[in-house]
């Protein structure tokens, strides 16, 4: 399984609309892309609340080639409308779960 974190930074004034978006179209429509285990949205409780993640679970690599493209450990997805939220491009990491011993 691959984490993947999808940052943004949310212009002032906006947050609320963003948010709304975000789970009401982006989260479904990420929970039916092949490979996608499930995601939720996370929203910053500091820097004044203007930061969200959406944190998604993969299959595997391949899953994620398939929803990314090829540069999909660098490439964020967005669509054109979620743009004028976002103070500048969104940033997207990788992790892989550690078993607990």
């Amino acid at each position: 399984m691959i984490i993947r974190i999808w940052a943004g930074q949310v212009v002032a004034g906006h947050i609320e609309e963003f948010c709304e978006v975000l789970t009401s179209k982006v989260l479904p429509q990420l929970g039916r892309t092949d490979g996608c285990l499930g995601g939720e949205l996370l929203r910053s409780v500091t820097e004044g609340g203007h930061r969200v993640l959406v944190v998604s679970r993969w299959r595997d690599e391949a899953a994620l080639l398939g929803y990314a493209g090829p540069m999909w450990r660098i490439r964020p997805v967005w669509s054109e409308g979620e743009l004028r939220y976002l103070a500048h491009p969104p940033e997207v990491t990788h992790f892989t779960p550690v078993p607990a011993p």
